[in-house]
């Protein structure tokens, strides 16, 4: 694997060295980046000696070759070990004030950070928070653990062991292309169907979970096209967009688009009905009570199940109740590979907060996929589906 390694200016960066040995040992090739902080702890001709590269600590090293993209374009993995306080700080806020944080900025590769620092600031409000956002982003933490920290204080903030980092850089790894070779197709958000030019049917979705499942598909490498009803959330750079507003218009473009895909996704939130009658006009309040007469819209899913043709078939269920059970029978009815289940009651799962999800398939395959952001359960749901496929080969 080719890794960058960011080494920052604390004093578990000498346990950088090892951890930089070690990936050197098994054949990985290594660049490291460090700080001018991490200079003041280790210099750079350990880095160097160890791996018989350049190292670089200045966007100014070697200004022909562009280096904070040319190393964010050749590395598989970005790990940071150590990543002191202020490094998390400007990764979360988007600074990039010298050559590591511009490398992160520029990376599309997964990235791993592996906190150190006294307690005191790991536990400070600001800093939890930087850490968040950097999960909600799909950036791999590894925490640190509880020991002797340099203050002669004992606490959390003590730089995670190397098994574990090492552990974390090679799941990081193994996930940036797995979805190589894949052709994808997701659908996301909600349809519209209109009542008249200035009223129409809809769903709180936003699509987020969707957009999500399509943003992870683009980093492991997959070509992947998005089919995405009305939302402002935005979409991956990655992928083709495709924009639709009604059920019709989601119909139309997934099936053309599904044909050759080795996995179709159906995360969207189609309107189940439509009026039979929509108006050319504004319509007009009148006294009393009206009726609409609603007709079906078009069964995506059960479109695809049709006529799958090798496609492997995800499907959605956000229910309200008896969640699993609903989806079990939909994924029998439907002729799905798989079928991704959550309870919607009190409009959970919608919008851009936390999700929680279960993935079942064939008679009684079941994986709980936890509570988190919609980026991790869109990265753990992924790894689901990946194992699914690969048992019923």
């Amino acid at each position: 694997m080719r890794i960058v390694l960011g080494v920052a200016g604390g004093i578990a960066a000498y346990k950088a060295a090892a951890l930089c040995s070690t990936l050197v040992q098994r054949g990985d090739e290594v660049d490291v980046v460090m700080t001018d902080g991490a200079e003041r702890f280790v210099g750079a001709l350990t880095f160097a000696a160890l791996t018989r590269r350049p190292v670089l600590t200045s966007l100014w090293d070697a200004p022909d070759t562009i280096p904070h993209i040319a190393l964010a374009r050749s590395a598989g993995v970005i790990a940071i070990v150590p990543a002191t306080a202020n490094v998390v700080a400007k990764l979360a806020l988007g600074i990039a004030d010298d050559l590591l944080t511009n490398v992160a900025l520029a990376a599309r590769v997964p990235l791993v950070v592996a906190p150190a620092m006294n307690s005191a600031m790991y536990e400070h409000p600001a800093t939890r928070g930087h850490l968040e956002t950097l999960r909600a982003r799909g950036v791999t933490i590894v925490e640190p653990g509880v020991g002797f920290l340099a203050e002669r204080e004992t606490g959390i903030g003590r730089l995670a062991d190397a098994d574990a980092i090492v552990a974390a850089i090679d799941a990081a790894g193994a996930r940036a292309n797995d979805l190589a070779g894949e052709r994808v197709v997701v659908t996301a958000g909600p349809t519209r169907e209109a009542i008249d030019p200035a009223r129409y049917l809809s769903n709180a979705s936003t699509g987020t979970m969707g957009i999500e499942l399509a943003r992870e598909a683009v980093a492991r490498g997959a070509d992947v096209d998005l089919v995405l009803g009305p939302t402002t959330v935005e979409p991956p750079a990655g992928a083709r967009v495709t924009r639709v507003v009604s059920a019709d218009d989601m119909y139309a473009a997934t099936m053309t688009r599904a044909a050759h895909a080795t996995f179709a996704l159906a995360a969207a939130a189609v309107a189940d009905w439509r009026p039979a009658e929509p108006s050319a006009e504004k319509r007009k309040k009148h006294d009393g009570d009206e009726s609409l007469a609603l007709v079906r819209t078009p069964d995506i899913l059960a479109a695809l199940g049709a006529r799958k043709n090798g496609t492997f078939l995800v499907g959605f269920a956000a229910e309200t109740q008896d969640a699993e059970a609903y989806g079990r029978e939909k994924l029998q009815r439907k002729h799905l590979d798989a079928i991704a289940v959550n309870d919607v009651s009190g409009e959970r799962g919608f919008g851009t907060g936390d999700n929680s999800l279960v993935v079942l398939w064939g008679a009684d395959g079941r994986r709980d996929l936890g509570t988190a952001s919609k980026r991790e359960l869109a990265a753990r749901l992924w790894d689901a589906l990946l194992d699914v496929r690969a048992k019923r080969v």
